[in-house]
């Protein structure tokens, strides 16, 4: 419904002719995060001091968080290296609210991860329940409906009192909200580490799909064309949340900003989906931009930044939850649920028809222009008038200085080659299973359970297999299938090869359930960019993330860019998240991440060499995080990406797990225990072939390996693939539904066994226990 706000308690407004009469007033841009050199910008930009709501509007779109002006010189990159090839399927790219790639069959799909890591610390609950919000906002507002969310967690040390604190807020508000919008939560990570015990890392995706013809982008065009705000009242949540909160450190003495810190409404934000995609299909706008970071501040200036002319805002006509805000507090506001649109004077009644229907408050601010500038009233009084390329577009960038850690090197040095190795097979059992319950490698259907990942009836993957997946079509079966990774303690020991890795982790995620990569999207956590040390950091990051990209010829859509997590001078370990998309043309024929049948043969895919620097085993079994992390061959990820692909096709490959974390004994725990069906493997031949030890072949993290279970009938033809495409091969292992005397058949499934032969065995309900007790001992009960 059309409202009329309630005029606010006044004040004295700072118009414009106020501003330039007195030039000599103090004003706190400090405060607002700003630095003097940047005030001192805008006061040239100006040719007089800001008023206090340009100041606002600055100080939030030049925020770190808005303007990304310490990382734009890096982030070019991810532009500048491409390929034909990277373009093809590219139907929107990095600038706008979220990437768009073509799936095919007239079929797109749009996605994105961003950060809401420091809200998240403050106030766990709402922090993450509005991260979640937002960035499914950014997929509504490119004309598509969302589909499903997944998330990525950094918390501290599992058996911290305050990681329980922000576990069990951050959780509660994640599944809260994606719940409540119905959308499936399928997939993730979540690692506990003391680095993150200040700075946990909360980062949401969001996808969505469309119709080609149904991509809209976001600008205001068109003289005379109506703004109008739509969705929730405007209150003082969220204020300064970009520039104050999520653009500087904790100090040692914690967080204490909770105002800064948004408050949301899932069932708002579900009544606004539909209330978005009606007044799309229904052609009643020129584009709609979501209200996040910067709220108003933001979608005006990029609005009329990427339009053709000017706007003209009465900021009055706001609608208010709290009366009292001022001026510059509305323009600030960073609540949540709210859009704003570009539209026709002649369909306004129509689209406030719309917005009737679904009872959504609605307000016309002002008009589209031609005077290039963006003006903004307060009771008939200019309080407002600039550039709009100027706030949102032309901000500072800078050049950071950038130094060589100083400590790395004896980080580098300090190799796992060294530690002591178990040799017997005792030592191996005890080592693998302090493995399998270790915070990182432990079940997290503490936290999973609480998501519903089969909303909506399209989910064909989720937790914990390798990927999410999600059919787009229901009659071709057409699918997508999404993977994030990072590993922070690869990063810290090399930025540039850990970025590589978390880039071919994620591809081989995707391509494991017969999908085939298309797009990457990231979120860059790095600790103060005013450390030259972080900025080495960054910069080796993006370059590796990038020519990573170039070598897959997979590019990135966009993405986000997450600093200053670090309490006082202590940085969290660099943690670029990277998200790849894959498509699938029919979801029937996905690869599930566990063997469901007794006798297929069990084979290993690529080689293993001596790489346990930086490994879950030097981690958890010695405390230990030195060395150089593993080497990655992309061109050989890409070999076996086609060989997963080709083996799904003709039907060969019954189940399929990439080796990562924990290597390959935490594979197969976990192929084991996803349907409940037993193995016996041998890794003699492993020893043998690549001249490794038994600890080695179980707890390596070398790259471009897969383990996968074929069908018995199909033994010769898989091996021919292999063969002809010229991929390393070894059948390990034989699936077994029967306990150590062989006996199968009815009830035997329960006695299920992973036997490694010659060294343990551990049965099924001694690896289930193993592996689901650590969260709930320190969390509580897992939801059922």
């Amino acid at each position: 419904m059309t409202a009329v706000s309630t005029p606010p308690s006044r004040g004295v407004a700072d118009t414009v002719s106020n501003a330039s009469a007195t030039p000599e007033r103090e004003q706190p841009y400090a405060a607002l995060g700003l630095k003097e050199d940047e005030y001192l910008r805008i006061r040239e930009i100006l040719g007089r001091r800001p008023t206090s709501g340009e100041l606002a509007m600055y100080s939030v779109m030049w925020s770190e968080h808005c303007s990304y002006k310490s990382s734009k010189i890096y982030l070019r990159q991810f532009g500048q290296k491409v390929t034909p090839a990277m373009k093809k399927n590219l139907m929107v790219g990095m600038g706008e609210n979220a990437g768009v790639v073509d799936v095919g069959e007239g079929w797109a799909v749009t996605f994105k991860v961003e950060s809401h890591n420091h809200p998240s610390y403050i106030e766990p609950f709402q922090g993450a329940a509005t991260g979640v919000g937002g960035i499914v906002r950014d997929i509504i507002s490119m004309g598509a409906r969302p589909v499903a969310v997944m998330d990525q967690l950094r918390f501290g040390a599992i058996d911290s009192a305050d990681t329980a604190r922000v576990v069990h807020g951050v959780v509660g508000g994640i599944s809260f909200y994606g719940n409540c919008l119905g959308l499936p939560n399928i997939g993730g990570e979540t690692y506990f580490d003391p680095i993150y015990q200040g700075n946990p890392l909360v980062n949401a995706l969001s996808v969505g799909v469309l119709r080609h013809e149904d991509l809209h982008l976001a600008n205001a065009s068109g003289l005379g064309n109506k703004v109008v705000l739509f969705g929730a009242r405007t209150g003082g949540d969220g204020i300064g949340g970009a520039s104050i909160l999520a653009s500087d450190t904790f100090s040692a003495g914690g967080p204490t900003k909770r105002p800064a810190v948004q408050v949301g409404d899932p069932f708002a934000e579900k009544v606004l989906i539909e209330c978005c995609l009606e007044l799309f299909r229904d052609k009643l706008v020129e584009g709609i931009q979501d209200l996040g970071a910067a709220g108003i501040s933001c979608a005006t200036s990029e609005l009329a930044s990427n339009g053709d002319g000017g706007m003209f805002i009465e900021l009055e006509k706001v609608l208010l939850r709290d009366p009292t805000l001022t001026a510059e507090e509305i323009l600030m506001s960073e609540s949540q649920e709210r859009m704003m649109a570009v539209v026709k004077p002649e369909l306004l009644d129509a689209f406030l028809a719309v917005t009737a229907k679904w009872d959504v408050e609605t307000s016309v601010l002002g008009e589209v222009t031609d005077t290039g500038r963006l003006i903004i009233n307060w009771h008939g009084e200019e309080i407002v008038n600039v550039e709009p390329r100027t706030v949102a577009v032309d901000g500072p960038v800078y050049e950071r200085p950038v130094a060589y850690p100083t400590w790395i090197d004896a980080l580098q040095e300090d190799s796992a080659s060294t530690l002591a190795r178990p040799t017997t097979g005792d030592e191996l059992r005890e080592q693998f299973l302090a493995l399998l319950g270790s915070a990182n490698l432990a079940d997290k259907s503490w936290i999973t359970n609480q998501y519903d990942y089969f909303v909506g009836g399209n989910t064909a993957l989720a937790f914990p297999d390798d990927s999410g997946m999600i059919r787009v079509d229901e009659e071709s079966g057409l699918g997508f299938a999404i993977a994030t990774d990072a590993n922070g303690r690869y990063c810290q020991l090399d930025p540039k090869q850990g970025a590589r890795l978390a880039l071919a982790e994620a591809y081989r995620n995707v391509a494991v359930t017969g999908a085939v990569p298309m797009a990457v999207t990231d979120c860059l956590n790095f600790g103060s960019p005013e450390n030259p040390e972080v900025m080495w950091q960054f910069s080796q990051a993006v370059e590796g993330l990038s020519d990573g990209c170039l070598e897959l010829e997979i590019p990135v859509t966009g993405g986000n860019v997450s600093f200053y997590n670090q309490t006082g001078a202590t940085p969290i370990f660099p943690t670029p998240v990277v998200g790849v998309l894959g498509v699938i043309d029919d979801v029937a024929r996905r690869i599930p991440s566990g063997w469901q049948d007794e006798g297929n043969n069990i084979y290993l895919l690529g080689v293993t060499r001596e790489e346990l620097d930086g490994s879950a085993w030097a981690g958890t079994v010695h405390g230990h995080l030195g060395g150089r992390p593993p080497a990655v061959d992309l061109e050989r990820e890409k070999q076996l990406a086609a060989l997963l692909r080709a083996g799904s096709l003709e039907g060969l490959i019954a189940s399929a797990h990439d080796l990562a974390d924990g290597g390959l004994a935490q594979a197969l725990a976990e192929s084991v225990m996803r349907f409940g069906v037993g193995a016996r493997v041998w890794i003699t031949e492993i020893m043998e072939r690549d001249g490794v030890d038994a600890a080695t072949a179980l707890f390596s993290e070398s790259t471009g390996r897969v383990i996968v279970s074929v069908p018995r009938e199909d033994d010769v033809k898989f091996r021919g693939l292999c063969e002809g495409r010229g991929y390393p091969v070894l059948r390990i292992g034989v699936t077994d539904a029967s306990g150590v005397g062989g006996e199968s058949g009815t009830g035997a499934a329960n006695r299920s066994v992973l036997e490694v032969q010659d060294e343990f065995t551990v049965g099924l309900e001694e690896l289930r226990a193993t592996h689901r007790s650590t969260l709930p001992e320190h969390f509580g009960h897992v939801v059922g």
